[in-house]
């Protein structure tokens, strides 16, 4: 079954892709959801009509992307947790606390576009892989320390 996505979906594709899912994936959840439209005749052309307005748009989203990006592999995130006697975190660090520390040096990323790619389970330095944008990826140093 083609569906045209209507938003970006980790792991399926991006806003205005043409994939194609299982029958059920997209009649059941996609569809019901408003995360995509049925790939018929008319609404590709509409998608093709939407594509050609939004290119220049897109290559302006595109260029305030890359400056972020050279911008975040300039940093180092310090995240605070607690830490036993064993150098073990009790817990575990999320995208979350990467936002938020994101969000405190000005740079607003939604926790849902960063990945922790490794366990972090010791005080220590991690990256995080973070999707600005379609063509646009870049990993994000952090420390993690006592707190």
């Amino acid at each position: 079954m083609e569906v045209i996505l209507k938003t970006d979906i980790k792991g399926l594709g991006y806003k205005n892709d043409l994939v194609d899912v299982k029958p059920g994936y997209g009649r059941n959840y996609l569809i019901p959801q408003g995360f995509a439209l049925l790939a018929t005749s008319s609404n590709k052309k509409i998608l093709q009509e939407n594509i050609k307005q939004a290119a220049h748009k897109a290559e302006k989203i595109k260029s305030e992307a890359e400056a972020v990006a050279a911008k975040l592999e300039s940093i180092t995130l310090e995240i605070k947790a607690k830490i036993g006697d064993s150098g073990k975190i009790f817990g575990k660090v999320t995208t979350l606390q990467l936002s938020d520390a994101l969000a405190e040096k000005n740079i607003d990323i939604d926790r849902k576009k960063i990945s922790i790619n490794q366990p972090v389970t010791t005080s220590g330095e991690y990256e995080a892989e973070i999707d600005l944008h379609r063509e646009v990826k870049t990993n994000v140093k952090f420390v993690v320390v006592a707190e």
